[in-house]
């Protein structure tokens, strides 16, 4: 196996994670609450009390606008290369939204928020997350692909 280097790009990688890092903790601390993104917009659905919903709201607004200030940085704007298109999006959303039901979070709140708390509930979500994610790229890529 070779690595692309191309899409080798460690620095970016790491502050990226330390921002999100940084931003789990401060949400943490200032509002006491997980980040996890399906529990974020859920709450948005469905607000669980008075004030509940502005600080969700900001999150979201937040994640469209911070790829928005990259690109205004950077000059360009940040390659997307989507995984699924037409039916296959809309099935592999539901099924990411059916397992962030059964799991009872997603991948951002069990797995940095999760097991930053060293919860062993989150290690066997994520290591669920993983397993399942190798079998479909292998099945994908070497199977129906």
């Amino acid at each position: 196996m070779t690595i692309d280097m191309a899409n080798f790009t460690p620095f970016a990688s790491l502050i990226g994670g330390a921002m999100i890092g940084l931003a789990a903790v401060l949400l943490m601390l200032v509002n006491g609450r997980v980040m996890g993104v399906s529990g974020i917009l859920g709450g948005i659905v469905r607000p669980q009390g008075e004030g509940d919903i502005s600080w969700r709201l900001l999150f979201v607004v937040g994640m469209i606008i911070g790829p928005m200030i990259v690109w205004a940085v950077a000059g360009e704007p940040i390659e997307i290369t989507p995984v699924a298109e037409g039916m296959w999006l809309h099935v592999a959303a539901l099924l990411v939204g059916m397992g962030t039901a059964i799991g009872a979070g997603c991948t951002s709140g069990h797995g940095i928020c999760g097991l930053a708390r060293l919860s062993v509930r989150s290690f066997a979500a994520v290591m669920i997350f993983m397993a399942a994610a190798i079998i479909v790229v292998y099945l994908v890529r070497h199977v129906f692909g």
